[in-house]
């Protein structure tokens, strides 16, 4: 059986799920193929778990909220000539049980078993909580 394993990264600047959509839709964040993409410049070394169904977990204000799915990982080279890595995810998000998350540089590896579940049919389409109440429920354990 094959290995898969998430990344984990904080979305800096961003006040919600939606904010972080909006950002996602602009033509900068878009790869050629119109697929939404993180620029980050550490290439991730275990690729192959990544690519075997392995997703980015969202850190929005502290908080574990959604995850999409990684498509692939592209090489990307700015105008400065430096190789950086264009993390390409599936442009549906998926709405997860929250989890605090302290602050943390980069991005992370994440594992499956330690990864919040995705929140079920009947919630996802649930309007979002404050962010703010969300930290506070999922500090005493309430997804």
């Amino acid at each position: 059986m094959e290995k898969m394993i998430n990344l984990i990264k904080l979305s800096v600047g961003t006040e919600n799920v939606e904010q972080l959509l909006a950002w996602q839709a602009l033509p900068r964040a878009r790869t050629r193929d119109n697929k939404p993409q993180h620029i980050t410049r550490m290439w991730p070394k275990r690729k192959e778990e990544i690519l075997n169904g392995g997703s980015i977990f969202w850190v929005i204000k502290g908080v574990i909220q959604c995850r999409q799915r990684i498509l692939r990982l592209d090489e990307y080279i700015a105008g400065d000539g430096i190789r950086r890595c264009a993390i390409v995810v599936d442009p549906e998000m998926h709405r997860t049980e929250t989890a605090l998350k302290r602050p943390f540089q980069g991005w992370r590896y994440l594992k499956p078993e330690d990864s919040p579940a995705d929140l079920s049919d009947a919630r996802a389409n649930e309007e979002a909580l404050p962010a703010d109440l969300s930290a506070a429920l999922a500090d005493i354990g309430v997804r």
